[in-house]
Formats: structure tokens, C-alpha cells, sequence
């Protein structure tokens, strides 16, 4: 099984520790949250590993040769040229995908223990474009769900922003929370350039491809975006 760890952030809710390290490295319980995005999907049976980098990117790639690549084959998407976002970092990294049946993408910032084999199966059974894991949390954005699970749309609470990708009798919002599986299929369907989010495609691709909300219900989820949250 293979995944992608979006790690090319600036980091902005870390500073100042971001000022002059990369957000991949902040430590949580001893341990950089690379560490814990690796263990994690390590646990899920991944071995193979793409990371997307930007920011004081020979950080992330040191580190990772000074650790032996944690046991694992990790490949560098390099975006030290231009951020791309999470959508158009992924469709950078979509070589590394070819023959894979479905892929694990994970936000580096967010600590979880949701069940990615268990999450992976469901996609796999189901047989969606793409599988998102959501969490029945308070925020201020969320995905829009049917009764089916399948996405709908998404809205802002805070701005009063809503898409619509399509009708529903009613919908049940849903906070995401950083995980998703995807088919490499979803590749050839990707027609945007550039930067562009995650977000953004799958609210294009939902209007007729099946994008699945999973409820996420593992004991552990923190987006780690503010040190005063965490410890160093």
C-alpha cells in the first residue's frame, strides 16, 4: 500500500517555531509530527511513502536520512519552487501511484488513530473515487453529506460561504479531518493546474463521481495548528 504525507505547509498557526523550522518537525510528546503521521500509517501496513516539501524543505529530507527513512521506501515531491496545495501537490506526486490499487493522503499537522486499513477496505469495497474521513466535531467549515454519506457540498460557517455540488432533501455536515483515500483513477480525471485545494476537486468531481464521507470515530484526532495546544 502507498500514501502521501502533505507536509509542504508554511506552517502559519506554528510560528514562531516555523520562522526558521519546517511544521513536519514540531514536536508533540517527544516526537515530530512526521514521526507520528509515519507510525501511523506504518500501523496501516504503508510502505512506501511520498512527502510533498516546501518550506525549509532540506530540513524534512536531513532528517529523514539521518533516521534511516524510519525504515521505510519515502520518496521527496519538491515544491521549493512553488507551493501547489494539497490538490495540486497531489497531482505532482501522481506518478508515484501507478499500479496501486487505492492511496492513503494524510495532513502531516493533525495526530489521529483512526483505523486506515479499516478506512482503506471500506474504500476499496465501496469502490468510490474517493474516500474521505470525517468527524462529527465543532469548526467552522464542513463538508455536506447525504443520508448516504455521499458528498453534497461544503459551507463556512464563519463567512456564510456555501457550495453545492448536488441537491439533497437534506444534509448532514461533517468536520474533515486531514485523511482520505483515494483511486488512482482520480488522476486522469484532475483537469486543474497549478495550485488548487483538495476541497476544490472533490466539490467539482462529486456532481457526478462517487466522493464518500467515513465517519471518523477513532479515540485520537488533534489539528495540531497552535503550540499553545501542544508541547514542544
Amino acid at each position: 500500500m502507498k500514501a502521501m504525507i502533505l507536509a509542504a505547509g508554511l506552517g502559519t498557526r506554528l510560528k514562531p517555531f516555523t520562522n526558521s523550522n519546517p511544521k513536519a518537525l514540531f514536536k508533540v510528546d517527544g516526537k515530530t509530527l512526521l514521526e507520528h503521521s509515519i507510525g501511523h500509517l506504518k500501523q496501516a501496513g504503508v510502505k512506501e511513502v511520498i512527502i510533498n516539501v516546501h518550506h525549509f524543505a532540506s530540513m524534512i529530507i536531513d532528517f529523514l536520512a539521518a533516521n534511516d527513512y524510519f525504515g521505510m521506501e519515502i520518496a521527496i515531491s519538491d515544491e521549493t519552487g512553488e507551493l501547489l496545495e494539497t490538490g495540486g501537490g497531489v497531482k505532482k506526486s501522481a506518478w508515484f501511484f501507478e499500479g496501486a490499487e487505492a492511496a492513503i493522503i494524510r495532513n502531516v499537522d493533525i495526530l489521529s488513530d483512526l483505523d486506515l486499513k479499516k478506512m482503506t477496505d471500506f474504500h476499496v469495497k465501496t469502490g468510490a473515487l474517493a474516500t474521505l474521513a470525517v468527524r462529527d466535531r465543532a469548526t467552522s467549515r464542513y463538508f455536506l453529506l447525504d443520508h448516504e454519506m455521499q458528498l453534497c457540498g461544503w459551507e463556512n460557517r464563519k463567512t456564510g460561504e456555501q457550495r453545492k455540488s448536488r441537491d439533497a432533501a437534506s444534509f448532514i455536515a461533517r468536520a474533515f479531518s486531514g485523511i482520505q483515500v483515494v483511486s488512482p483513477a482520480i488522476f486522469s480525471l484532475i483537469t486543474e493546474d497549478g495550485r488548487f485545494s483538495l476541497t476544490d476537486l472533490y466539490l467539482r468531481l462529486a456532481k457526478d463521481q462517487k466522493i464518500t464521507g467515513y465517519p471518523d470515530e477513532g479515540s485520537v484526532w488533534e489539528d495540531v495548528g497552535s503550540i499553545k495546544q501542544c508541547s514542544k
